[in-house]
């Protein structure tokens, strides 16, 4: 068996400092010490671990996931969409439930098979973590070779690998004073989605803007391309808990993410994760057109939804739904003065420009001048 400290004070000095994941029992001790000992933040699921994983790495720093295998499944979107994509280095750790001659649950058969299978189909470099101490140090040293080079590794941990390791601490969220739920959603559309990004992008330039996938991010580049401006492809519904990764890193930058109602909708648990950690620089702007624009104007369930209401209980300190773009730029900017998390909604119409183009920047270079803009400007 390992020693926990051991492989977690290995971790640290590579420069591994800030987990990210969902807990399992054959990765509780390592979970233990990053609470203990590091930075720690919980995630409702592992897709939304992943996606915070990918906002820390843009902020400069190197994360670690910790994940059971069970959650390779709800990884595979962000795997596949956001961290291949943009090539953005996360070192993770999923255990190997289901593991062929060792008793479990019947659910984990499947995927105890698959596991490596699966790492290899996505072109994630993985190894069974060994339990002998020496030879794991050389493995930490192998996977940071490959983490330095921009690209993902992934340990396969067999069952008590890790010697016990106890949880000194419990996470606590910041303090609330929670107000009563808010009024409902401003229901009339105040415009157009090109003149919501255009007033955000009027007072936000030298923040950070996080656009969601789909039509957001690209017009979002068809008003003017910038480093401050991250186009997310693919990872649908991760664009708050890739925000939440970037503002929990570098909380001297004001952070803008910029959503949509289909996609918020997809991964709803992230607000939670905001809520707890509430980082006052993370503002979460919500475009809500109640439909599906880039894939032929689809509904989405938000008509059955009051994201006011949603993200009061989640517990951001600030929420508003705006009746006015005057309305948008004054939130903005008084989020930016006195900064807490905030939550505003803006009701806007379906549909986009037409001809509406595409970045023509590769995700590659839209990651890696996003990450020089938040370490040269805000370090």
């Amino acid at each position: 068996m390992l020693k926990t400290e051991v492989l977690g004070n290995g971790l640290k000095s590579l420069g591994f400092d800030v987990f990210s994941g969902v807990p399992c029992s054959y990765l509780k001790y390592l979970i233990n010490y990053a609470i203990n000992h590091c930075t720690y933040i919980n995630a409702a699921n592992e897709g939304d671990a992943i996606a915070t994983c990918a906002g820390s790495a843009l902020a400069g720093q190197k994360p670690v996931m910790l994940m059971q295998n069970s959650g390779l499944g709800n990884a595979i979107s962000p795997l596949t969409s956001l961290i291949h994509t943009f090539n953005i280095p996360v070192l993770i750790f999923v255990s190997l439930r289901g593991e062929a001659g060792i008793p479990d649950e019947p659910q984990h058969e499947l995927m105890g098979q698959i596991t490596e299978k699966l790492l290899i189909t996505m072109g994630i470099a993985n190894a069974y973590l060994a339990s002998n101490e020496e030879q794991a140090k050389v493995q930490l040293h192998e996977a940071n070779a490959i983490i330095e080079t921009g690209r993902p590794f992934c340990f396969i941990v067999k069952k008590n690998t890790f010697e016990p390791h106890a949880l000194i601490q419990s996470q606590c969220p910041k303090p609330l004073n929670q107000k009563p739920l808010a009024v409902s959603d401003n229901e009339t559309p105040l415009g157009t989605r090109t003149e919501a990004l255009q007033t955000i992008r009027d007072i936000a330039s030298s923040m950070a803007l996080l656009a969601t996938t789909g039509k957001t991010g690209r017009e979002l580049f068809e008003l003017g391309d910038a480093p401050n401006q991250f186009y997310q492809v693919g990872s649908m519904g991760c664009i708050s808990a890739i925000a939440l990764g970037l503002a929990l890193a570098k909380p001297a930058i004001p952070v803008i993410a910029i959503d949509g109602d289909g996609a918020a909708l997809m991964r709803l648990g992230s607000w939670a994760a905001n809520g707890f950690y509430a980082p006052p620089n993370l503002c979460h702007v919500l475009l809500d057109n109640d439909v599906h624009d880039s894939t032929g104007g689809q509904d989405t369930l938000s008509k059955a939804v009051n994201f006011t209401a949603t993200a009061q209980a989640m517990h951001y300190p600030q929420v508003q739904s705006v009746k006015s773009f005057e309305e948008l730029t004054h939130a903005i900017n008084t989020w930016n003065k006195d900064p807490k998390l905030s939550f505003i909604h803006v009701k806007i119409k379906p549909g986009s420009p037409k001809n509406l183009g595409r970045p023509n920047v590769s995700p590659q270079d839209v990651a890696q001048r996003f990450k020089t803009f938040v370490q040269e400007s805000h370090d």
